[in-house]
């Protein structure tokens, strides 16, 4: 057994860091493409995590909405009894791939000159296989944290989360008992600001989620003839007032403390939070990491009309991929009902809300405190996530959620453009960190 240090094991052991790669490997060898509409499979990977947390003496329960749309649940007895549970998840699933696109297959698991190729090794096999790496060598080392953790690993959340999350939350919240807090994707990875300086966001909320399906009528006829009541026209010039439309700048309390602690990191005095534009300029590249989140958003994605080109049709479908921040949905929906205009109408066809996370809390600081200790270059902030996850269902337990997957990444890697992009991979020391990284928060948590 390792030396312990206040009750803890100093540090993981050497067969955890190699069970990381193996695992990430092994995971993205399981094909769980999520293409929507309940196709996908992801009992397989389910029935592969719930093994390895069976062999750390955990008793994992396997859990279906739908057949094959496997989700596992295990808890992790802490020594305070009176503490509340902390609740670690990560999911299966993940977004279609073209082989054809790809340097490698994309479900190869390929280790290659120090990188984990393959879907998913990033969104979020990666995370998954740090979690069985850490709860693994915790049973080998005789750790037990000082709260219960409670570990879900889902299905679908690349979809609704109907089958994962939204059903887990909804069907089964007594597995969550006691968890006010919850952390999974999306944060502490190294970003790189081209001037030397390495910058680690921790997720500390979500923008909602609002997909949209604009449904513009008209009366149909012959493509020849004039028609002032063409329902493709007037689809088309609402999809263009909503693709052109400024959102106004709305700072969530995350955005705004994410703006202070960069103004301070580029040194610049008294930022000017009433032209948050121009202060994004003075950050240069370190901007991305805000300014997808000071405002709602709605960008057309799709369009559907017509059979033939001399018939001007009776219906034309749009849909718009919407978000908004936290407490900006009615502003958020008064803002579609202005720009559809006559004769277009829109529904929400998946809806999901915006989070917001304390980032003076307890959590956060311990969370700051494990990269910072790995990391000691770093400069951690806060920020918020223009993206949803998990989070969003489990929401619904009074879960508060935090976005953090810790990864030190070398300067030139993009880890936020192989989320869902060609040739995804992750760095095999990267994954070793983050198995330091969460041991330690986990432990101190």
């Amino acid at each position: 057994m390792a030396e312990r240090i206040d009750g803890h094991s100093p540090e993981v052991d050497e067969q955890s860091l190699e069970e990381v790669v193996r695992f990430a490997s092994d995971l993205i060898r399981v094909d769980t493409t999520n293409r929507g509409g309940g196709d996908c499979f992801e009992r397989p990977a389910a029935e592969y995590a719930a093994e390895q947390l069976a062999g750390a003496g955990l008793t994992p329960t396997l859990l279906e909405r739908a057949r094959g749309r496997t989700n596992v649940v295990a808890r992790i007895e802490g020594t305070d009894p009176s503490a509340d549970a902390l609740l670690l998840h990560g999911h299966l699933d993940v977004v279609p791939a073209q082989a054809a696109d790809w340097s490698v297959h994309p479900f190869s698991g390929e280790v290659r000159d120090g990188v984990v190729w393959g879907r998913g090794a990033v969104d979020m096999k990666n995370m998954d296989a740090m979690i069985l790496a850490v709860v693994r060598a915790w049973a080998r080392l005789g750790v037990r944290p000082r709260r219960d953790i409670v570990i879900a690993f889902t299905a679908d959340e690349e979809a609704s989360a109907e089958d994962g999350s939204g059903f887990l939350a909804d069907k089964h919240g007594e597995l969550f008992e006691g968890c006010t807090e919850g952390v999974s994707e999306s944060g502490a990875y190294t970003f790189h600001d081209g001037a030397g300086r390495q910058i680690y966001p921790i997720a500390a909320g979500e923008r909602g989620t609002g997909w949209l399906r604009l449904t513009a009528r008209g009366r149909a006829g012959h493509g020849s003839k004039v028609n002032r009541e063409n329902a493709v026209t007037r689809l088309a010039a609402a999809v263009a007032r909503i693709g052109a439309h400024e959102w106004p700048v709305r700072l969530t309390p995350t955005v705004r403390a994410a703006l202070l602690e960069l103004s301070a990191l580029y040194g610049v005095d008294d930022p000017d939070l009433d032209d948050v534009d121009a202060l994004l300029d003075e950050l240069g590249p370190a901007a991305a990491l805000v300014e997808a989140t000071v405002r709602n958003s709605a960008n057309p994605t799709m369009l559907e009309a017509g059979y033939k080109v001399n018939v001007v049709p009776g219906e034309a479908v749009a849909h718009v991929d919407g978000r908004f921040l936290p407490g900006g949905e009615d502003e958020f929906a008064a803002t579609l009902d202005r720009l559809t205009g006559p004769g277009v109408e829109w529904e929400f066809h998946h809806r999901e809300v915006a989070l917001q996370a304390p980032v003076d809390s307890v959590t956060f600081a311990r969370m700051r405190a494990a990269v910072e200790e790995f990391a000691p270059e770093g400069h951690v902030v806060p920020f918020s996530m223009s993206g949803g996850t998990d989070a969003k269902q489990f929401s619904r337990l009074g879960i508060t959620g935090y976005g953090f997957t810790p990864l030190r990444l070398p300067p030139g890697f993009d880890y936020n453009a192989l989320f869902h992009g060609v040739d995804e991979r992750v760095p095999v020391e990267a994954l070793h960190f983050g198995v330091r990284v969460l041991d330690r928060f986990l432990r101190t948590a």
